[in-house]
């Protein structure tokens, strides 16, 4: 049974999202930052009348591939609300669905895993001139930067929320884990192409050979400018969760 205090957590969860960035530059950002935080950390999958996806949702489809291969969206988007300053909503991601590596152009992120485990690796940009050597011959002739590749990590609905700035993690790949998985994410300001805050997608151009263990992190790595992959788009489903008003 969900919480007797479910209504009011997810709309705690908004009011101060909306505070906290309605002025990010301001004195009290990282204040209102870290409270934004300690009330994302409470929220969990019931208090959003959601439930984890039941075995059907993270068998084999024939063949052994996905089971949403061709017939549901490896990934499903619940809009939840959205302001000039922030966006808030759930990911649902299908059992063995990936998110692929893609950065937010100076955009604050919070990410709160409510079911099912994800594996995130996060990477900063590196500025320009910063590389001591030249793309690797498999770039060809797409777009290259250089970044940092500063971590990667599994999270649970018992993990603290992810988060990312707009110098800080700002590029991630997020994976699905044995199994379908769920997260409650917060953008601020949201996407908005026409101020220059478009997603943009990069394939590592570097990992280690067949077998072996991945290189130590931190680590420089070059990431090349890459179409929206074909076997990854974004579906909607109706947000079932109490109504947030702002």
């Amino acid at each position: 049974m969900p919480r007797d205090n479910m209504a009011s957590l997810i709309q705690r969860v908004a009011r101060q999202a909306r505070i906290t960035f309605r002025s990010p530059a301001g004195p009290a950002f990282g204040e209102n930052l870290h409270r934004l935080q300690q009330l994302l950390d409470e929220v969990r999958a019931e208090d959003l009348h959601l439930a984890p996806r039941g075995p059907s949702a993270a068998a084999a489809a024939p063949g052994g591939g996905p089971p949403w291969a061709g017939v549901v969206p490896p990934v499903s988007y619940m809009h939840i609300c959205e302001t000039e300053n922030f966006s808030m909503g759930v990911f649902l991601l299908r059992s063995g669905a990936c998110i692929p590596l893609h950065d937010h152009p100076g955009m604050n992120g919070m990410l709160k895993v409510l079911y099912g485990t994800l594996r995130i690796a996060c990477m900063d940009t590196l500025p320009a001139g910063a590389a001591a050597a030249p793309p690797p011959p498999a770039a060809g002739g797409g777009p290259c930067l250089r970044a940092l590749f500063r971590s990667r990590q599994q999270y649970t609905p018992a993990s603290p929320p992810c988060l990312l700035s707009p110098h800080t993690d700002n590029l991630h790949q997020i994976d699905a884990v044995d199994g379908p998985a769920a997260f409650l994410d917060i953008l601020a300001p949201p996407y908005d192409p026409q101020h220059g805050r478009d997603c943009h997608y990069y394939r590592l151009l570097e990992g280690p050979p067949a077998g072996a263990e991945p290189p130590a992190l931190p680590r420089e790595v070059w990431l090349m400018e890459t179409p929206q992959a074909a076997d990854f788009w974004c579906g909607g489903e109706p947000y079932p969760g109490p109504r947030v008003c702002l």
